[in-house]
């Protein structure tokens, strides 16, 4: 069973909780970059989270077309063929989808889901992202009340992100401002607009001066500590004192420093997205290859250039090994590694 059931990602994620370790989710691009995924989890012997973005779904349509939701369905099908060679669990997910795009991403493939259930098969995908960061609070919860009875209806877990993530990320972007902390306030109304699982289970996306992309140390003022206030808050609300009512994701994780991702595991955290450093991993042998074999990878000067230095194979190994190894990194800074389900 290497793509996890609805059942098995739920146990996933309240073993994570009850841990305190977070699965990577690792966005992925390629059938290439997702064998480096799988690669790294099976290697960290750690099950995990594997995304695809709107751009990233995009990009696997193909640039004839570019058709995001063949693009995902695509990889999906393809996901889980050859995820059973690999001695691990994972769930499929959908990463950022903004409201512009919802009606061409999110929810064309919540129907392919809900389909296939009615089939009485399990879900292609496991969870999808609804990213209304850019809207009113009010708009984006309601928009998260449509989107999670639809998915619950058909066995998936939605992620939302109520306020804004820094930087930017398939064009939602947010400046590094004060607004990049989401209130208790915010957190109370989340809870009194989706529920807290009784209509449906969903992961948050909460900020805490989180920012996607690259930056250097002193840029970003990360307070994972925030995260403990905002579940103390609503626990307290609800009745429910001592407990960690919301399902913590942790955006714009490049990056950050082991205490930081320490403290954010403590309060909750259970999913931690990684993009930006596994991009970096995978690109930087391929232009070590390049500048070592430069007159193998080109014909110069009227030459014929080396086939085995441009078999995309050749320097395609070698950006597979480097981003699996940046996985087990984040495995490891996680606590995931060696937790994987037997």
């Amino acid at each position: 069973m290497p793509i996890a059931t609805p059942e098995v990602y739920n146990e996933m994620l309240d073993r994570a909780k009850a841990g305190k370790f977070a699965y990577p989710a690792i966005n992925v691009t390629s059938t290439q970059t997702l064998h480096a995924a799988l690669r790294g989890f099976a290697e960290a012997e750690s099950d995990g989270i594997i995304q695809i973005s709107t751009g990233g779904a995009e990009f696997l349509g193909g640039q004839y077309k570019k058709d995001m939701v063949t693009g995902a369905v695509a990889l999906a099908e393809f996901a889980h063929i050859v995820a059973a060679k690999y001695d691990i669990t994972v769930a499929l997910h959908t990463d950022h989808c903004p409201k512009d795009k919802l009606d061409g991403y999110v929810r064309p493939l919540l129907e392919v889901s809900a389909e296939r259930v009615a089939k009485g098969l399990n879900p292609l995908f496991q969870s999808h992202m609804w990213d209304g960061s850019a809207e009113t609070l009010a708009d984006n919860l309601a928009i998260g009340q449509e989107l999670l009875a639809k998915a619950a209806a058909a066995k998936i877990i939605l992620e939302v992100e109520i306020t804004p993530t820094g930087g930017e990320e398939d064009g939602v972007s947010h400046e590094i401002n004060d607004e990049l902390y989401t209130t208790v306030d915010d957190a109370l109304r989340t809870a009194e607009a989706l529920g807290l699982g009784e209509k449906g289970r969903y992961l948050l996306a909460a900020s805490f001066g989180n920012v996607h992309g690259v930056y250097k140390p002193g840029n970003v003022v990360l307070r994972p500590e925030l995260l403990k206030d905002l579940q103390e808050g609503v626990a307290a609300k609800h009745g429910k004192a001592g407990s960690h009512p919301f399902d913590f994701v942790f955006h714009g994780g490049s990056g950050s420093s082991e205490q930081e991702i320490a403290t954010a595991l403590e309060n909750g955290v259970v999913k931690m997205n990684l993009d930006t450093d596994t991009q970096y991993a995978f690109t930087r042998p391929v232009a070590d290859h390049m500048f070592r074999n430069y007159d193998g990878v080109l014909k110069v000067d009227g030459e014929v250039g080396k086939k085995s230095t441009y078999d995309p194979r050749t320097w395609g190994k070698l950006a597979e090994a480097s981003m699996a190894k940046r996985v087990t990194e984040a495995c490891a800074n996680l606590r995931s590694t060696g937790t994987k389900l037997k």
